[in-house]
Order: C-alpha cells, then structure tokens, then sequence
C-alpha cells in the first residue's frame, strides 16, 4: 500500500478494473467472513464474470491513491421514487484495513451523493449491520439520518429456495 502522499479520487469501474475489484472483494469478504470467504481466485473469476458483466445491475465506485484501489463502493439505482425521482441504494462500503482512519470512507459517500444528484436521485439510503459500532458510528457522524420506520426483510438459503418453488 502506497504511502498516502496523493489525493484519493474516485471514479467508476469498468471491466478493465476486474483485477482491483475483485481483490477488493475478496479483502472485504475476509474482513466480514473470514474462512467462509470465497478464494481469491473465485472471487476474481466472479467479478471478471458476473459482477462487471454489461448486463450487471451493480455500480462500482473506486477510491484510489497513486492508481492504488483502496477502497470500493457498490451501488444501483432504483425506481420509483418520491417526486419522480430515483432512489441511490448502496449495497457496499469498504475499505482496506490500512486505509483506514484516512476520510476515504467520507469520501466515496460524497461521491455517491454527487452521483445520486447528477442521476435525479432524491434519495441516498443503505443500510449497515447493528452488530458493526464502527459503521454505526461513521453514519452518525456524518449526518445520515437513521430510519427506524422500516423493516428489513430477507429469504436466504433453503428459505429462499422453498419460497421460490412454493413449497
């Protein structure tokens, strides 16, 4: 990792960033999984794939330093929203655990609110783990408001799979 000297920038991704990408991912999923976490050589394939595939349904913001990826985020953009608007709705945040501490974090947020704004996005929501004070904490600290009128639904697993084939 590159000392620090440059300005981190943000920018898209793009199938030339498949390499960077897909050990960002692989770096974030041993952060949250650990052993569970696919092999980097899975997760390279996956990205190069599916995940940056033309028809994906994913965004993906990079923060770099010196050309260096330090950090990603993935985002869509859904409809409808209020005022014929569209909703930005960020999946993922993460940044190397030698990043950070450094505001890349604060930076890529800023970039996805830019973003949300230039795409008539009204609305910039994401959720983050109860279980995950740091993450907790960063949104706090930025401002977000914390939505506690909605629920969280999921299907996952064998439930996903008894639901889709009603059974």
């Amino acid at each position: 990792m590159s000392g620090g000297n440059g300005a981190v920038v943000c920018r898209f991704a793009g199938k030339a960033d498949a390499a960077a990408v897909g050990e960002l991912f692989y770096r974030c999923d041993l952060h949250y999984w650990g052993e569970k976490a696919p092999t980097a050589e899975a997760m390279a394939a996956h990205v190069r794939d599916i995940v940056l595939a033309d028809d994906a349904a994913v965004e993906i913001v990079l923060a770099e330093e010196d050309g260096e990826a330090l950090g990603f985020a993935t985002f869509t953009i859904m409809y409808p929203a209020p005022d014929l608007g569209g909703q930005l709705y960020l999946k993922d945040l993460f940044t190397l655990d030698a990043a950070r501490g450094r505001g890349i974090g604060l930076i890529l947020m800023r970039f996805l609110a830019r973003t949300a704004l230039e795409r008539g996005c009204v609305r910039f929501d994401w959720t983050a783990e109860d279980n995950n004070p740091r993450a907790m904490a960063f949104y706090d600290r930025i401002g977000a408001r914390r939505v506690t009128d909605k629920v969280y639904f999921r299907f996952d697993g064998d439930a996903l799979r008894r639901f889709a084939h009603n059974s």
